[in-house]
């Protein structure tokens, strides 16, 4: 099943609502973690890890340290999904 990147965005707006336990969440494809209050990097490895398990793909370490946004990650599932 192919999905949209706007789906992918939900997904990962929930992962990451569960992780911060902040059902308030709403992330964008411009969010970077500064607008996230409690998104620090340990979170940010957990999101990773999720985001992973959930879409079944895995980020390079060289894909994780230059995500710009969650934008970036979207996009990057996509391809890896290749979608």
């Amino acid at each position: 099943m192919i999905m949209t990147e706007q789906a992918r965005l939900t997904t990962l707006t929930q992962i990451l609502s569960d992780l911060l336990g902040d059902d308030t969440i709403v992330l964008t494809m411009d969010t970077v973690r500064e607008d996230v209050a409690g998104w620090d990097s340990f979170a940010y490895v957990n999101f990773i890890v999720a985001a992973e398990a959930e879409f079944g793909v895995r980020f390079s370490i060289a894909d994780v340290e230059s995500f710009p946004n969650v934008g970036a990650i979207v996009r990057m599932i996509g391809e890896k999904r290749g979608r």
